[in-house]
């Protein structure tokens, strides 16, 4: 029986495409030189950046309510204590620094929307929320300092091990959220701030806002 061989089909360049050679291949570039095409339909990357770092968080917090709730249960040295007043305190800066930055946001989202140029200076809201959340940092520290005074330290007790652990570890994050804040104005004052770095910094700070709601539910119901 007689066997036909086929030639392997030649691959050469797409038609309506340009190519270029560099780093060891062809890179197939549009006709038109415009890259943009293929960037159109993915998200920014600093939205995909936040949303990553939020579930992240997430799952670490969602561990730690996990520990508590076992450690409690099995443990019959669980000692309940008052939480200092000053959380409620930090508890309301908070909430206003997710309504100053909302107000900050939405004006610079104005001006973005109305023309290509940028807010000359940032707008009085973003500092105000800087200051409102550098005091509830301030303001975690001295509850720290209350705890201390009654004799309750990070190794008194699994209960004041826990308070410790869980507002220390969001004082940091929202510290990675004043960060980004500063940021933020920094870009602002050379207008190369982007919008998705703008919504993707508020909303990280939100979400800091709604941590911090449910973790002091968690304290009160479990101190």
């Amino acid at each position: 029986m007689a066997t036909t061989v086929h030639e392997p089909p030649k691959i050469g360049p797409v038609r309506g495409a340009k190519t270029a050679r560099g780093n060891g291949g062809w890179n197939l570039v549009p006709a038109d030189g415009d890259l943009r095409v293929g960037e159109r339909g993915s998200p920014p990357p600093a939205s995909v950046g936040v949303w990553v770092g939020m579930a992240a968080i997430t799952m670490s917090f969602a561990a730690f309510t996990s520990a508590l709730i076992v450690r409690e249960g099995a443990s019959s040295d669980w000692q309940h204590f008052s939480l200092p007043s000053i959380l409620y305190i930090n508890t309301v800066l908070l909430l206003i620094s997710s309504f100053t930055l909302e107000l900050g946001r939405r004006s610079v989202a104005r001006v973005m929307s109305r023309s290509q140029d940028q807010a000359k200076a940032p707008p009085l809201w973003f500092y105000v929320t800087l200051a409102l959340g550098v005091l509830f940092v301030a303001g975690q520290y001295v509850a720290w300092l209350k705890l201390k005074s009654e004799g309750l330290y990070l190794a008194t007790n699994p209960s004041s091990s826990f308070f410790y652990v869980l507002t220390a570890a969001h004082a940091l994050h929202v510290c990675g959220g004043l960060g980004g804040l500063v940021r933020v104005i920094r870009k602002l004052r050379r207008s190369d701030l982007r919008r998705s770095t703008l919504d993707a910094t508020s909303y990280y700070w939100h979400f800091m806002d709604v941590l911090w709601l449910y973790l002091l539910m968690l304290l009160w119901s479990k101190m």
